[in-house]
């Protein structure tokens, strides 16, 4: 935690079908995140779910 807040490095994201990109939340941890992940991505739908942590370019 530092002075401005705690520290949530780890972005949960989704893709839609159309190529739109959205930032689902964020997450101390990477296994916190990738668990969110997991969940929604077990729901059927779509939409891709992943996680990257913030400052890393995604692919």
């Amino acid at each position: 935690m530092t002075d401005s807040g705690p520290v949530l490095p780890w972005l949960v994201i989704r893709q839609d079908d159309n190529g739109n990109r959205y930032r689902v939340g964020r997450y101390a941890t990477k296994d916190e995140a990738q668990k969110i992940a997991d969940s929604l991505d077990d729901r059927g739908h779509k939409q891709l779910y992943w996680v990257e942590r913030i400052g890393t370019p995604a692919l």
